[in-house]
């Protein structure tokens, strides 16, 4: 999805602008951390008790807010103005779509004030909301001077008298198919095919139970809605919970994720795009890898490493820094190919490299239960081991190239005063958030900075100290700590301040009206992207389709009976398909949308096999990913591609080899959970059912030179599967030992100490044997 739109009118820009502008300052006003003492304020100052600074009623603003993203996407992405080279007819259709999806956006958003419990508009409308709560409340009185208990003063939220009624079918089915449609044109049909697979899937199911009923029929084929006598009205409540439903409907789960916890990301990316530190990043990485065989393409890792954890999308990630090391790498005598496979692979990198990561990370937080913060902590030894073995790969590829290192840097690379403080625009921002999320809340109240400024704490009986009054500084950074949205927010703020260090940006102030637009209209798309994923969703969960897949497929292997290695052989099994349907889902989507599909169809079989519910959800992130670089529909690929002027394809397996780690690392962790370094990564699904806590093998307990030693077996295979893929070591590799070397990558991760160390032994052994055999020939690294 573009957010550039090359031919709209200046009138229109500046209506979609305005428009954006207003959304994202009311979005940066809504995700406003917790400031002691803000709400009151404002309400002192106004003398309104009811006015909400931050977090408003969801029941109204995330109607108010969806309507206000599809109306800026219609503007935006007019399919009317999209075909104005086409005829009459497709010109009509595309305005035609246009205004349907303003409509449905506004009748969605009208239906939901109507249909929800807190709101229920036609009834506040008419007064007989009032009127019921009234005598709803005189009754309950009533009831508690009978039994001489407290009068209540207020009652649960009435079910709404006046709704839709039927006709809520016809209005959530026409949006669905308006939004589905417009998605083809913003974001593409791949996407938008498997809604409405799954769609049609739902819809045919509860026909068939609506005509056949339920006995004797197969339970893939049908869809209940209710029992005997069946009528579809049993449906409404479902199409009810379908919208309303803060859980999983159209304004439910993902449009909560993007309010209040994506939003400032996406705010805080669009204002670094605008930064002057973005190529200094650059700079910063030519400089630090000159001295390296590769330099280029070193350069090209640590700067696409860096600049991708600030977007965590791999096409802008290509676009922004390979524009410039793309070339590089090719006057470096890198083939065009190679080059630009290794920007898409080190690019497609950022989603999973901490602190910011992609918006699947923030989702997979959300449908995990898992705090951000733990989600970043779990992704750091993978992204370190990933862009590790690409440094590795680059190293032996420049070794049978003959390509030797950069040495002096050139004059435009060359750091000056003025770049260091332009790269304090990103490293700030940065700092700010691994800190914020990484200090525990309980940190604060007894660290010699809370007691300097007067912080009162006291000292429990179990020895352990607890603060029991905070001056108001240590309170405000204690109610950010941990709180991703919040962490977001403060960095988006610092850095609106920090873009005024450049001369030239204080210079062209419009630019940050041009990001915070920017921010705007990205948002808007991608909860148009959001509402097919949100179609999926409840198309899974309405058949329970995933449920009945994991119970088959346990019961099919279970029967199989193949004695004690069985559950490791089928988790074996498992992964392997859910890596593959990952992969499938994501070829030409979002990381988003193929994450979230792989998980609802294969997170509750991997679960049921004994993996720990956050496992399996970060094997599938990463493997949605990947789809990224891998072809024969790999978008990061094909951008670098576009820039290097190389085949796609041969790009996309280029790609693949620079990347392959990527394939290897949810593996070593889907079976060595504790390479991700938190509690949720070791948890037993069966605990709800009377299971120990933990899996088996596991306490929950850190303990440092288990993991040492898994890291020092990962860094040797690593080493050995780098070389093996590349021939080469200090010389080309035969082919018995580029064999040899994979065989033993895989025995060295081994579970069994029997395959383990001796595989540990002879790889080792291996590589003393190569370097001393060819250290008279051997060059420098």
């Amino acid at each position: 999805m573009e957010t550039e739109a090359p031919q709209i009118r200046p009138a229109v820009r500046r209506v979609v602008y305005a428009m954006a502008l207003i959304f994202v300052i009311t979005g940066m006003i809504n995700s406003t951390p917790a400031i002691p003492g803000w709400d009151q304020f404002w309400q002192n100052l106004t003398g309104w008790d009811w006015l909400a600074v931050r977090r408003f009623p969801y029941e109204y603003y995330y109607p108010i807010a969806f309507a206000w993203m599809m109306i800026i996407v219609a503007l935006w992405h007019s399919i009317w103005r999209e075909w104005q080279d086409r005829g009459k007819a497709r010109r009509r259709l595309g305005l035609a779509l246009d205004i349907a999806l303003v409509v449905a956006a506004l009748t969605i958003a009208t239906t939901y004030l109507i249909e929800n419990e807190a709101v229920c508009l036609i009834d506040v409308i008419t007064g007989e909301r009032a009127a019921f709560i009234e005598r709803a409340l005189a009754a309950e009185r009533e009831v508690a001077l009978a039994l001489g208990l407290p009068a209540p003063t207020s009652i649960d939220n009435p079910r709404c008298i006046a709704t839709t009624g039927p006709w809520i079918t016809l209005i959530v089915g026409l949006a669905v198919i308006v939004f589905l449609a417009y998605n083809t044109q913003v974001w593409g049909f791949s996407l938008v095919l498997v809604s409405i697979a799954l769609a049609l899937y739902a819809i045919a199911t509860v026909t068939l139970w609506y005509v056949f009923g339920s006995d004797g029929m197969n339970r893939y084929l049908i869809t209940a809605l209710g029992g005997e006598p069946r009528t579809l009205l049993d449906g409404r409540p479902r199409l009810q919970d379908l919208l309303v439903n803060q859980g999983s409907g159209l304004l439910g789960q993902f449009l909560h994720i993007m309010l209040n916890t994506v939003f400032p990301y996406i705010v805080l990316g669009s204002l670094l795009s605008v930064s002057a530190g973005g190529r200094t990043l650059i700079k910063v990485a030519v400089v630090s890898t000159r001295k390296l065989r590769g330099g280029s393409a070193h350069a090209a890792i640590v700067a696409s490493a860096l600049f991708g954890t600030t977007t965590g999308t791999p096409v802008v990630n290509v676009l922004g820094t390979g524009t410039i090391t793309i070339p590089m790498m090719i006057r470096a005598g890198f083939k065009k190919s190679y080059a630009a496979g290794v920007e898409a692979a080190a690019s497609s990198g950022g989603q999973v490299m901490p602190p910011i990561m992609g918006i699947a990370a923030f989702v997979l937080a959300a449908m995990t239960g898992v705090p951000y913060r733990d989600v970043a902590i779990a992704a750091a030894i993978p992204a370190v081991a990933y862009f590790l073995c690409m440094f590795l790969s680059v190293m032996f590829q420049s070794r049978k190239q003959g390509i030797e290192a950069v040495g002096e840097v050139p004059p435009e690379m060359r750091l000056t005063p003025r770049d260091f403080l332009l790269l304090s625009q990103i490293a700030v921002p940065l700092a700010l958030i691994i800190v914020l999320l990484l200090v525990p809340k309980d940190a604060i109240g007894c660290d010699p900075l809370s007691r300097l400024l007067g912080a009162v704490a006291v000292e429990t009986p179990s020895g352990a100290c607890r603060a029991e009054q905070l001056p108001w500084i240590m309170q405000l950074i204690q109610n950010t700590l941990g709180d991703a949205g919040s962490v977001g927010w403060w960095a988006a703020v610092v850095l609106m301040g920090m873009l005024f260090i450049d001369r030239a940006f204080r210079q062209s102030p419009g630019k940050l009206v041009d990001a915070l637009a920017h921010a705007g209209i990205t948002s808007a798309g991608l909860y148009l992207m959001f509402l097919a994923v949100s179609v999926i969703d409840i198309s899974l969960n309405l058949t329970a389709l995933p449920s009945f897949i994991a119970l088959d497929i346990l019961g099919w292997l279970r029967a199989l009976n193949l004695g004690d290695n069985a559950p490791l052989m089928f988790q074996f099994v498992a992964l392997g398909v859910t890596m593959v349907l990952a992969i499938l889902l994501g070829m030409g989507m979002p990381a988003v949308p193929a994450y979230v599909n792989a998980a609802l169809l294969m997170g509750p079989l991997l679960v049921g096999l004994g993996m720990a519910h956050f496992t399996a959800h970060m094997f599938i992130f990463y493997f949605a990913c990947v789809s990224a670089i891998t072809p024969p529909v790999a978008v990061a690929s094909y951008a670098a591609s576009t820039i290097a002027k190389s085949d796609p394809v041969g790009t996309s397996f280029s790609a693949v080899r620079s990347g392959i780690v990527m394939f290897v690392i949810p593996f070593v962790f889907a079976f060595n959970p504790e390479i991700l370094l938190v509690q949720a990564a070791v948890l037993n699904p069966d605990a709800a059912t009377g299971g120990a806590r933990f899996l088996p093998g596991y306490d929950g307990e850190f303990h440092l030179m288990a993991l040492l030693w898994l890291l020092a077996r990962l860094g040797l295979s690593l080493y050995l599967l780098a070389s093996a893929l590349a021939r080469f070591d200090q010389r080309r590799l035969a082919s018995w030992e580029m064999g040899l070397r994979l065989a033993l990558a895989l025995f060295v991760l081994s579970g069994n100490p029997a395959l383990q160390w001796p595989a540990v032994g002879v790889g080792v052994a291996l590589l003393v044997w190569h370097h001393i055999g060819n250290r008279p020939r051997a060059l420098s690294a």
